[in-house]
Formats: structure tokens, C-alpha cells, sequence
């Protein structure tokens, strides 16, 4: 029996993780289990040594702790190093090892879309991990340029510092035309409820030349990226692409079992 989980707030339980992964551990003939769990701030250390007392295969780390479980690892990946964040886990005996599986399923959306990042001016908006993991990707297939919009400008000086990009306030953009080829959500949110300014000053933003607009958020009733790139033309994609591609990359890590993104879409189109 394998077992496999996923770690965070409240929102490990609204994850569409513990369907999609019991779905494909069922097609490949493991025996397993994919469950969420609730860790408190606190308990951070005692959740990650319970990985290793409770002989968990692997893990999902989902936000608030991409960043936070870091100094309770043995090792990270070097992606995971470069970038200063991890979504995934695989435990080899007493050993646990941190992976960022964001950066390269968002890297597996893109080019699944046709999408070539090479020269490309890049907007970023957010600054947590992935965020992190976008701007690596960014750096790493050589784009042009990449602005990093946030609100704490010590958070985002701390992104540009770790990953390169050029920083910028969200609220200076709205006096400010933008230059950007593709625009990215790496925050955690969408709907015009969850943040009426955010979904206001998107509405308005004055963005030249956008091919396409990336939201890392998915299955929301009201997206407001979704509305702004409709009503400039520009092509829409959420975050169902780039969770299949990531949770791909996650169940070849723990089961060395490599399976067609086609069936990860398969489990989700189910389950959305």
C-alpha cells in the first residue's frame, strides 16, 4: 500500500489533488492512497517528521508552506534550491527531498500551446513560490524581460534578488503602459469577490502587444484575467494545463512511473 498526501490551510481540503491521484494510482494498478491534510503554522516540523514516522511516499506542499517546510528537509532538487520553493516531497527511507514540479509543469503548458518564452516580455503578478517558479522558468528558457508585480515591495525585491526579473509596484501600473507578451497570475486569486481593487486596476490595465494570459488558478465562478483577455482578444488559459503537467512530473518522482499528461487532463476534465 502506497500512501500519498498533500499539505496546507484549509485549502488542502478544496485541492482537486486527492481525486486526480487516486483516479491515475487506480489506472496504473498501485495499490495507494492520496489524502489532504490540515497543518497549523505551528507545525510545520512535527507535520514533516510525520512524513518519516508514518512512512509517507510522498508529498504535496500546497500554499501557505512552499517556502516555510524548506528548512525541514534534508535536500532539495536543484531547481527547488534555485528557486527557494518546493510542491513536492519523495521520501527515500528517513530522508526527505524537496522538488518544484510548478516550474517545469508550467514550462510543459506552455509549450503544449505552442507558446516559446525565448525573447518574450513576460508580466509576472505575485511573489510567493509560484511566482518563484514562473520566473525561473522565464530566466531559464530565456525571455526578454520580466516584470514582477506585487504589493510588499520587500517581497518583491527578495523574488528579483533570488530569480532575476525587473520589480514593480501593482498600483503604479495603473498610470503605466505595459509592454508584456504574455501576462501571468501566480497569486492565489481570480474572482472579482476575492479582490475587488486587483480585479479593478486588471480591468484597466493598459497592456500593449499580449499574446496570451496564464491564470495559475483554476474553476473559479467569475475570473477577472479571464474577462480582461476577452475583452482585448488576447488568448485565455487557467491553471487545469499546468496542474496536469506538475502533477505528472510529481507520480514520476515518487513511482518512477512515467504516465501521458492525457491522463491527468482525463482525471481532472471528471472531476471538474
Amino acid at each position: 500500500m502506497k500512501i500519498f498526501c498533500i499539505l496546507g490551510d484549509e485549502r488542502a481540503f478544496r485541492s482537486k489533488s486527492p481525486i486526480i491521484f487516486s483516479r491515475i494510482l487506480k489506472r496504473v494498478g498501485i495499490r495507494g492512497m492520496y489524502v489532504p491534510f490540515k497543518v497549523d503554522p505551528g507545525q510545520i516540523g512535527p507535520a514533516m517528521q510525520s512524513l518519516r514516522v508514518l512512512n509517507i511516499d510522498g508529498a504535496n506542499i500546497t500554499v501557505p508552506y512552499k517556502e516555510a517546510v524548506i528548512p525541514h528537509l534534508d535536500i532539495l532538487s536543484e531547481g527547488a534550491n534555485i528557486i527557494g520553493a518546493i510542491n513536492t516531497i519523495v521520501r527515500n527511507g528517513n530522508e526527505l527531498k524537496g522538488y518544484n514540479t510548478n516550474a517545469i509543469g508550467f514550462m510543459d503548458a506552455l509549450e503544449e500551446v505552442g507558446f516559446d518564452v525565448a525573447g518574450k516580455k513576460a508580466l509576472v503578478f505575485g511573489t510567493g513560490g509560484i511566482a518563484k517558479a514562473v520566473a525561473f522558468i522565464f530566466n531559464w528558457l530565456r525571455a526578454e524581460s520580466i516584470l514582477i508585480a506585487g504589493r510588499n515591495e520587500g517581497n518583491i525585491q527578495n523574488l528579483v534578488n533570488r530569480i532575476g526579473g525587473e520589480p514593480i509596484h501593482i498600483d503604479s501600473l495603473k498610470d503605466r503602459s505595459v509592454s508584456a507578451d504574455i501576462i501571468i497570475n501566480a497569486t492565489s486569486v481570480s474572482s472579482h469577490d476575492e479582490a475587488p481593487e486587483l480585479a479593478a486596476l486588471i480591468d484597466g490595465l493598459d497592456v500593449r502587444e499580449c499574446e496570451l494570459v496564464l491564470d495559475v488558478n483554476y474553476g473559479r465562478r467569475t475570473n477577472f484575467w479571464q474577462d480582461m483577455a476577452d475583452a482585448r482578444g488576447i488568448r485565455f488559459m487557467d491553471g487545469l494545463s499546468t496542474l496536469a503537467h506538475q502533477a505528472r512530473r510529481c507520480f514520476s518522482l515518487w513511482t518512477r512511473i512515467d504516465v501521458e499528461p492525457e491522463e491527468f487532463k482525463k482525471a481532472l476534465e471528471e472531476e471538474v
